[in-house]
């Protein structure tokens, strides 16, 4: 719990990770608006159209909680202080996780609010697994959306560089991916972020290819998370801070 403690007030002690919420609910919300505003008929999943690019704003803000320390070379006083560093950057992974899960929390519900303040017509009442999927589970994908990050900027180390490369896999690589011949469909049915979209979209309404059920595909996305935080943790241990 002290190094959850430490690492909540060293994340919080900048303005960044206050305007990465602003920035991840506003356009997260706003598209909810936007799509509310054009339509009477808008759907739950509908409503959470802008989910992927909050979700971006949210992978910069954890990505950022890690590179910061290796700009400023205050990761050293980290190690230092904390010999494991498993335990440290475990310790950074949750808490920019649960951060990341509040954000999605309050992302899903307010665009889901909104939508329904703005089409009062429409259906969008939270009367099944599916449709509560639809709005929470965006919580559970933000956080190990934020894990993934971490990881990547445990490895990568530099800020432009992490940022740069989580920005451009999660909103280019896997949509190119289907442009391979042959095997590029089969390939973009399991990246990550497909398999994602797959939970929060739910059975019957899904756009996503994955052919995981909800639960499964939650599943495969967790350990996606924690594979990449294991690898990331283990390269750590072996190369000087």
């Amino acid at each position: 719990m002290t190094l959850l403690a430490v690492e909540r007030i060293k994340l919080f002690s900048t303005r960044s990770p206050w305007w990465c919420m602003f920035a991840a609910l506003v356009v997260t919300v706003g598209i909810a608006a936007v799509m509310s505003a054009a339509s009477d008929s808008v759907t739950i999943s509908g409503s959470q159209t802008g989910y992927t690019f909050g979700m971006a704003v949210v992978m910069v803000l954890a990505a950022l909680a890690v590179t910061t320390e290796y700009r400023f070379g205050t990761i050293r006083t980290t190690f230092q202080a904390v010999p494991r560093r498993g335990a440290a950057l475990t310790a950074k992974a949750v808490v920019a996780g649960l951060l990341s899960a509040f954000i999605g929390l309050l992302a899903g519900f307010g665009s889901w609010a909104i939508a329904k303040l703005l089409s009062p017509g429409a259906d969008l009442a939270l009367n099944s697994t599916d449709r509560w999927i639809n709005v929470a589970g965006i919580s559970v994908v933000y956080g190990l959306a934020a894990v993934i990050a971490v990881a990547v900027g445990i490895l990568v180390r530099q800020s432009a560089g992490a940022v740069s490369l989580l920005l451009i896999y999660m909103l280019a690589v896997e949509n190119l991916v289907r442009v391979i011949p042959t095997v590029g469909d089969k390939i973009y049915a399991w990246l990550p972020f497909t398999v994602a979209d797959r939970f929060i979209s739910g059975t019957g309404q899904s756009t996503s290819s994955s052919p995981l059920s909800p639960g499964w595909a939650l599943a495969y996305f967790a350990g996606v998370a924690v594979v990449f935080l294991a690898i990331a943790i283990a390269v750590a241990k072996k190369r000087d801070a």
